[in-house]
């Protein structure tokens, strides 16, 4: 096996022609388990971005032959508001891709691709499938369905076909062994390795398209320019929690230490009141306020 390019940056940098458009079209006929077929790549924002600053994270707008929109995000680092901008994401292409003064059946299926390097979320699964469904509150066995002309004319058997559709890719947590085209993706996706046995479609070209060697002087030196972004990224996010760690346990016991002086001088003062000493002594021993004795 070769060495091969991240998916990442195959998708900022080596989708400039339709020769390459059948690397992501493997990809996305497995995920979504139907043929798809690249039409035209509708840039980005931060496909348009040079900062090396924005190398954490990739994201691609696609159109397929069915007008369809598939936004495919790559996120390596740990974002805690990434579900929000998934939807915002998806609410962005709805609105700038649905002509003012249109019906309301011109508003395009939008598939939301996410592929993350992190823990996002909690839950023990790799790949997870978000859908919108419509559920009746008083039998939650009746789920809101499309009449047959509905059916017909949007081209969609379910309520939920016509609403975004959400992938994520939680690519860290896939352990399994490789048994299906998917997981062949998945396998790379997180290793960078495409074995001579993986057979699923798009995998074969990528063998070509994504290898290290076949890079130019150029594109090679910018590859391993991300590359050393990627490691600076994460070794900044480590050093910040680590040093955040350490701030706060040092925080923490110094008012640990706090309270338990404050505790002590408590307790003093209570001993004393006991014994009936003047309240200017009791001060004066255990540093508590006239208020804060009056309390005891």
């Amino acid at each position: 096996m070769g060495k091969y390019i991240s998916f990442d940056w195959f998708i900022k940098k080596l989708l400039r022609n339709k020769g390459s458009f059948v690397v992501l079209e493997g990809f996305l006929s497995v995920l979504l388990e139907k043929q798809i077929k690249i039409q035209s790549i509708l840039e980005s924002e931060s496909n348009q971005e040079n900062s090396d600053q924005k190398f954490n994270r990739v994201d691609l707008l696609v159109e397929d032959e069915n007008n369809e929109k598939i936004i495919v995000e790559v996120q390596n680092d740990h974002e805690i508001d990434y579900f929000q901008r998934m939807q915002f994401g998806t609410a962005k292409v709805v609105t700038e891709y649905t002509k003012s003064g249109n019906e309301y059946r011109t508003v395009p299926k939008v598939f939301s691709i996410n592929i993350v390097y992190f823990g996002l979320g909690q839950g023990k699964g790799y790949i997870y499938k978000g859908t919108t469904v419509f559920t009746n509150l008083n039998n939650k066995k009746d789920v809101l369905k499309l009449t047959k002309r509905q059916q017909e004319l949007f081209e969609t058997k379910e309520v939920s076909g016509i609403f975004p559709i959400y992938y994520i890719l939680r690519v860290n947590k896939f352990d399994e062994e490789v048994t299906t085209p998917l997981k062949e993706w998945i396998s790379f996706l997180k290793t960078g390795l495409i074995p001579d046995s993986y057979t699923a479609q798009g995998l074969s070209e990528a063998r070509e398209v994504l290898r290290v060697d076949s890079l130019s002087e150029e594109d090679r030196k910018a590859y391993f320019r991300y590359l050393d972004s990627l490691s600076l990224s994460k070794s900044v996010l480590w050093s910040s929690h680590v040093i955040g760690f350490d701030e706060g346990e040092k925080v923490g016991l110094a008012k640990g230490r706090a309270e338990s002086e404050k505790q002590k001088a408590v307790e003093m003062a209570r001993m004393m009141k006991a014994d009936n000493e003047p309240i200017e002594k009791i001060i004066r021993y255990t540093g508590l306020t006239k208020d804060e004795l009056e309390n005891l």
